[in-house]
């Protein structure tokens, strides 16, 4: 990959909790990232999910085996994804105008601030790699996407069926480091 190098146990970690998801850092990595609207999983469901992880990683402390990461894998980030799959909320994103001032935003520093590789934007959420560039932390290149489409999207006429306005999008959204060309692919 240009610009980026994939996760090295080498290299410092930065580690932090969020409210529902750990937050790994690594200069120079790529990351995928998934961050979706505030309406798009019922909060008592993602509440549960939180629970139930915290307990599953709290019996099975690191390091994880191969079965245990296989289980951890479908147990929360596949099920999550499949959550979202299933359409909950307003769904405004499959509006054309939308979804053109999300991929604007995405766009807009790629070469600058960061590189990026590739991305989707879905109904009720979003899928991008990213290599974010030095001195701008994905942490920032977030915000500023998040509350840059916010403002804007809250001007549209389809931001009406937002249950959670004005709230956009949900606060924590979900990264991972890349960790090989495997994964990449």
């Amino acid at each position: 990959g240009e610009g980026f190098h994939f996760y090295s146990d080498a290299l410092e970690t930065d580690k932090k909790e969020g409210a529902y998801l750990p937050h790994w850092h690594q200069d120079g990595v790529m990351y995928f990232v998934t961050f979706r609207l505030a309406d798009s999983l019922p909060q008592e469901k993602l509440r549960a999910w939180a629970d139930e992880k915290k307990k599953w990683l709290q019996e099975n402390p690191e390091p994880h085996d191969p079965e245990q990461k296989s289980e951890y894998y479908e147990r929360f980030p596949k099920r999550l994804q499949e959550w979202l799959d299933l359409g909950y909320g307003s769904m405004m994103l499959k509006n054309a105008d939308a979804k053109k001032l999300v991929s604007d935003a995405i766009r807009h520093f790629d070469g600058e601030r960061y590189t990026l590789d590739t991305f989707v934007v879905a109904a009720n959420h979003v899928h991008v790699l990213v290599a974010p560039k030095e001195n701008h932390p994905l942490s920032e290149i977030l915000h500023s996407w998040k509350s840059y489409t916010a403002k804007e999207l809250l001007k549209l006429p389809v931001s009406r069926q937002l249950s959670t306005s004005p709230t956009v999008w949900q606060k924590e959204s979900w990264d991972h480091i890349v960790r090989s060309e495997k994964s990449l692919e």
